[in-house]
């Protein structure tokens, strides 16, 4: 490397310049290599404010007395390159510590981008290991210190990123002294200080994790009168609660174990095992593919193989049942990944909504683990296909009854049942290898009877282990004379549903009536309350039947208080209760399993929602007691059974329970809505509005679509929500319902507002204000008012607007509204600030923080910060700026709103762009637009468009041209006053 640079100037390896001038012109060159430095700007940086009359001689002599120090060190004295205009530095790839450092850093962005860890690192720090001390050490002037200083702050840059690096791959340990040092350089750089605390936080050393923040607090306290940043508040935050993580600032480095218990007398599979761990030891197989028909064993050796080669894979062990083979809804990648990223430990509010964004996530999660992922009963190449980790260093074992030909990646394996050897071997071993060697052949024709299938011998070997007084003969007897409930369940000419008729002949009368019962429940999740729902017993004595299923192998409970039935088992439940005479049974039982579900959720959602809308009646529940058990759960109840809740319209449907299907819907929508569950939501409402429609009730079925819609427009896919609530309208005003109408008028107004058609929205807007009365109430028209203000302030008419807001702050205040009150004062004041009245807009914004954050309504609270930081940018402080639409951001994604999200992080890239880093800005805004353009929304996709036009103008105003053009078709399609200041950008550009 001929020139250094990253440190004391170095030419030509270790030697320096020493005359000072000659120095600071080489500095200068060197700071700009490969271009021509003008003159003017070299006796500047020499001499700066009192250049002599003979500078441009001086300099001449400099540069030629470089030349001549570059051919006593070797170098080519033509590297220097004189012009009319200046002089220059030629260099070549590698000649520069610069400029490989520069070219490092990309690379090892770029390795990040691309998962491979191992490389940034090893990129990163060969470009760290390049500097020497700050640059240019010891040359001064304020020229050369300026453009030094820009390398210092990329050298910090760098080092952050690699810590990133670091973290994610574990290495916390390595990096403390070096941590150290670096935040006692840059005491009030607040990503360091993180970092330092994420490393201390991932070896146990959280007393100093804290009393590092300590330290940063007291700097910001002493040097700038401020708090630290939001960020290193909530890392703080998280240290004291125990909880701190360490991707980024969320990731957890504990092992994650998620593996069921594996079975401590595995038998049988030699072959395969060792000719899959073969595979596994040379390396050739991340996808390992296991089929064969049900109860053949296939979890069983996945779990087998998996325990096995834990200690391979330390960072996590994943399990999950993908439901491929039972009447319950095979899980989508959506809710599959959504799944493995909760065991992962994400946070189910930080786990995306949309699929990609999911699948990234998980992808990058396992990205640098060494990860065994289990995925159990998959249904199809489609459902397993994007769950693949894409890691070097991960395995996945795959469970089917299919073979998922289709699935390139993987490597294959076929369960036959088992041979004869290894099903004695395996009976022996449940029933005692004594009594099987006592009747060898009473054994084998047991195992016939079983079909060689591993489940069911393990339940006959089960039941002869808890008979002692039993000869192998007689369960041959028991199993030949029984009734086959499994036909189509065989081996060959061999039935083996005898097994699973012989563990049910020999629980109680009251036992088999509840493993009966459990048959019409669709998922293989439940509690005791659904059992004893079903049973019509109190919840003590289901709890006692309960155990005695699971004694007899009958029943599981994988984890304290849940139940489960195998497939197979519960398969022959619901063929117990399909026998005749049963049909009475079977359907009371099913509307017992519909009731319990549907009062449970209606009252749980009654104690969650508004008080507008839990006007949802039904008559008094049966099982009151059930429902007062289930009602402290909360949310946590929809959450363990959203599963079951999803597919039940379904069921009811199917069997014309047409009622449930709606009910169940609407009673579900709270919990989905605010949970994020959009999916389910419309898949529940889809069943709930078919049903409706068939009962031909009206009402519900203007209610189902209101429901319906709300998940569209959550999703920000306005033109559903609009086609839906209009057919809600036109139902409503069918039926004569006027607050209906009006409230679906609002909507109306509201959806086509957010889409961009303001016009179209004002107009739902007012016919909605012309059609409410006293009958529709007051509250009707504190909402009508709020969000017609907001259209209006939009859309750009701040005078109508103005009024508009004030009329809802007067009917707020009548009411007593503070959540309205808090939207009317912030609605007011961004409307006073678009007028230019900005100490009044100021205060009125402080008034509704406050209020806003008050009531805990998040998303106003964003738009507050939000606006706090326009004004903020606009009176020149972008960095507070920055710092506030942070804030802001963090309280939209509390309330889920996509659109908002985008707004607040267009309006931080803004002002990151007036910090001076366009590129991160420039970043930001192209990965808002992709957001944008997902949900089609046209007013922050514009938005986005302007700003990477304004980072562009200045060095590629070709690009920002298209960028405006693009921007401004979407501004006039909304009709928005930004469309003005766009086209006059475009105009100055020529």
């Amino acid at each position: 490397m001929r020139f250094g640079i990253l440190g004391p100037l170095r030419v030509g390896g270790e030697a320096t310049v020493t005359a000072g001038r000659d120095r600071t012109i080489l500095a200068m060159l060197l700071l700009q290599a490969g271009r021509i430095v003008p003159a003017e700007e070299l006796v500047d940086a020499v001499w700066e404010e009192q250049p002599p009359a003979t500078a441009r001689a001086q300099l001449q002599t400099c540069v030629s007395r470089l030349r001549r120090r570059f051919v006593t060190l070797g170098l080519p004295p033509e590297l220097i390159v004189t012009d009319p205009v200046g002089y220059g530095v030629r260099t070549a790839p590698g000649d520069l510590d610069a400029e490989v450092f520069g070219d490092e850093v990309v690379a090892a962005r770029a390795a990040v981008a691309a998962d491979q860890l191992a490389d940034a690192r090893r990129r990163f720090r060969t470009a760290l290991a390049l500097w020497r001390g700050p640059a240019l050490g010891g040359v001064a002037g304020r020229s050369i210190r300026g453009r030094a200083q820009t390398l210092d702050e990329q050298r910090v840059t760098a080092l952050e990123e690699c810590v990133d690096v670091e973290l994610r791959l574990g290495n916390a340990v390595d990096l403390i002294d070096e941590l150290t040092e670096a935040v006692a350089r840059h005491p009030l750089r607040d990503r360091l200080r993180g970092q330092l605390m994420l490393a201390l936080s991932a070896i146990g050393r959280q007393a100093d994790a804290l009393a590092v923040y300590r330290d940063g607090r007291r700097h910001y306290a002493d040097e700038l009168g401020i708090e630290p940043g939001v960020e290193l508040q909530e890392l703080h935050q998280r240290v004291l609660a125990g909880d701190l993580v360490t991707t980024g600032s969320r990731r957890s480095t504990a092992p994650v174990r998620g593996l069921p218990r594996a079975i401590s007398d595995f038998t049988g599979r030699q072959e395969i095992v060792a000719n899959l761990f073969q595979q596994f030891h040379e390396g050739d197989t991340q996808v390992q593919l296991i089929d064969g028909m049900a109860g053949s064993g296939k979890t069983t050796l996945a779990v087998h193989l998996a325990t096995r080669l834990a200690d391979r894979y330390p960072d996590a062990q994943l399990f999950i049942d993908l439901h491929g083979h039972s009447d319950r809804t095979p899980l989508t990648p959506a809710a599959a990944v959504a799944t493995l990223l909760r065991q992962l430990g994400i946070p189910a509010e930080q786990v995306p909504v949309d699929l990609e964004d999911r699948l990234a996530r998980w992808r990058t999660e396992l990205s640098d683990r060494r990860a065994l992922v289990l995925l159990d009963n998959a249904a199809s190449v489609d459902q397993v296909a994007p769950l693949l980790p894409t890691g070097r260093s991960c395995l996945t074992l795959v469970t089917s009854r299919w073979r998922l030909a289709g699935l390139d990646a993987g490597h294959p394996v076929s369960l036959p049942v088992l041979d004869l050897d290894e099903a004695v071997t395996m009976l022996g071993r449940v029933a005692g290898p004594e009594r099987v060697a006592a009747e060898p052949e009473a054994a084998a024709e047991v195992i016939r009877r079983c079909g060689f299938l591993p489940l069911a011998i393990r339940l006959a070997g089960a039941r002869l282990a808890h008979r002692p007084s039993w000869q192998i003969a007689d369960l041959v007897e028991r199993l030949a004379g029984a009734r086959d409930p499994l036909a189509e369940f065989t081996a060959g000419p061999r039935s083996v549903g005898g097994a699973f008729a012989l563990s049910y002949a020999q629980v109680s009368p009251p036992a088999r009536r509840l493993f009966r019962l459990l048959g019409v429940h669709p998922a293989c999740d439940f509690d005791n309350a659904v059992a004893a729902a079903l049973a019509e017993l109190a919840l003590p004595d289901t709890r006692d039947l309960l155990d005695e299923l699971i004694d007899a192998n009958l029943v599981e409970e994988p984890r304290p208080g849940r139940f489960r039935l195998h497939d197979l088992v519960q398969e022959y439940a619901r063929r117990l209760l399909a026998e005749p005479g049963r049909r009475a049974e079977r359907s009371a039982a099913l509307e017992r399993l519909l009731d319990h579900h549907l009062y449970v959720a209606a009252a749980i959602a009654r104690s969650l929602e508004a008080s507008s809308r839990a006007a949802f009646v039904l008559p008094d529940p049966p099982r009151a007691d059930l429902v007062e058990a289930c009602l402290p759960q909360g949310t946590t109840w929809f959450e363990s059974n959203r599963v079951v809740l999803t597919v039940l319209p379904r069921i009811a449907e199917a069997e014309g329970l047409l009622q449930h299907c709606w009910r169940l819907a609407r009673a579900c929508w709270w919990a989905s809505y605010q949970g994020g569950h959009f999916s389910e939501l419309i898949e529940m409402h889809t069943v709930g509005l078919r049903a409706a429609e068939r009962l031909d009730d009206q009402a519900a079925v203007a209610l189902t679509l209101n429901y319906l819609a709300s998940a569209h427009y959550r999703l920000a896919q306005f033109p559903e929500a609009i086609t839906l609530t209009s057919r809600c309208l036109q139902v409503c005003r069918r039926l004569g319902l006027r607050r209906q109408v009006v409230s679906a008028l609002m909507n109306l107004g509201i959806a086509y507002s957010n889409y961009g058609d303001y016009r179209r929205g004002l107009e739902f807007f007012d016919e909605a204000i012309r059609s409410a009365d006293a009958g529709t109430g007051r509250g009707a028209l504190v909402e009508l008012t709020s969000n017609r203000g907001c259209a209006l302030a939009y859309w750009g008419r701040y005078e109508e607007a103005l009024r508009t807001i004030r009329m809802h702050m007067l009917l707020a205040r009548e009411l007593d509204d503070l959540w309205e009150l808090g939207r009317a004062f912030a609605h007011t004041g961004m409307i006073r600030h678009r007028m230019g009245d900005i100490e009044p807009a100021r205060r009125l914004l402080q008034a509704a923080l406050r209020l806003t954050r008050r009531v805990g309504n998040s998303y106003g609270e964003g738009e507050v910060l939000n606006e706090f930081g326009v004004l903020a940018r606009e009176a020149g402080r972008p960095g507070e700026a920055a710092r506030l639409h942070r804030e802001a951001l963090i309280a939209i994604n509390k309330s889920g709103d996509r659109v908002g999200a985008c707004g607040s992080r267009n309006l931080l890239a803004r002002a990151i762009a007036d910090q001076g880093d366009r590129p991160s800005a420039l970043d930001l805004f192209r990965r808002v637009l992709q957001d944008a353009q997902k949900i089609n929304h046209r007013y922050e996709q514009a938005r986005a468009l302007d700003g990477m036009a304004r980072c562009l103008r200045s060095t590629d105003v070709r690009a920002a041209r298209a960028y405006w053009v693009q921007a401004l078709a979407l501004l006039d399609q909304v009709d928005v006053p930004e469309r003005h200041e766009v086209r006059r950008l475009l105009a100055e550009l020529g």
